[in-house]
């Protein structure tokens, strides 16, 4: 039976999940989620009721329905050809290409990590995530969060970690609420409620952030 796992987004800043250029993916943060959904699965991500644009609790960030998971190391190999705007690239004037995901080079064998969203001090957590989740049906709201109907307020949570167990006396509720909303599905519909700022002419050569594997992800508005 498919699950619903839910999550709370510290911080969302358009890097995981990454919901640009039609496809949404979680490749780096939450490798309990990551190492265990599977195909059909729906992964949900909540507001924090800290986020940076105010209380968000009870909103809905992004939903999506898991439609390929992979290795990272296939991720990797087949993002050159597939999806080559998620490596990286720190020098673009385009945040959607430099908040790429596909930080980790296998083809040397053992994975290094490229210039990025992440530094050495989330390699251990990104890489224990094992898979990467892809999706084309997918609902990213970011800042422009929705609130959650009144029967799906059980699913919310403000503490670190997910919950799927929990969850399946509401799975039906939430398939249902968001299959018969009028959103369409694989669009971006709000901008990441926290935009990472990078150097000028410099980008961000990995640990320009400060982040935890999955919470306290450190945040630098752009004004």
């Amino acid at each position: 039976m498919p699950r619903l796992f839910t999550y709370t987004i510290p911080v969302d800043d358009g890097a995981a999940p990454n919901p640009f250029f039609g496809m949404c993916s979680l490749a780096i943060c939450k490798p309990r989620i990551r190492r265990v959904a599977g195909v059909g699965d729906w992964v949900a991500g909540l507001g924090s009721r800290n986020a940076p644009s105010g209380d968000l609790s009870g909103h809905l960030v992004y939903a999506m329905r898991v439609d390929e998971v992979l290795p990272m190391a296939d991720y990797d190999e087949q993002a050159k050809n597939r999806w080559p705007h998620r490596i990286p690239k720190p020098q673009s004037r385009a945040m959607e290409e430099r908040l790429g995901d596909c930080i980790y080079d296998f083809s040397h064998g053992m994975p290094r990590q490229r210039p990025g969203v992440h530094g050495p001090g989330n390699l251990e957590a990104d890489l224990g995530g094992e898979n990467v989740l892809i999706s084309r049906h997918f609902y990213y709201f970011g800042r422009n969060a929705v609130k959650l109907p009144d029967g799906l307020n059980e699913i919310c949570h403000q503490t670190q970690g997910h919950r799927s167990n929990a969850n399946i006396p509401y799975y039906s509720i939430f398939e249902k609420w968001i299959r018969e909303s009028d959103w369409e599905r694989g669009q971006v519909y709000g901008w990441p409620d926290c935009v990472v700022k990078w150097s000028a002419g410099e980008g961000c050569k990995g640990g320009c952030e400060t982040r935890t594997a999955d919470s306290g992800h450190a945040c630098f508005v752009d004004s």
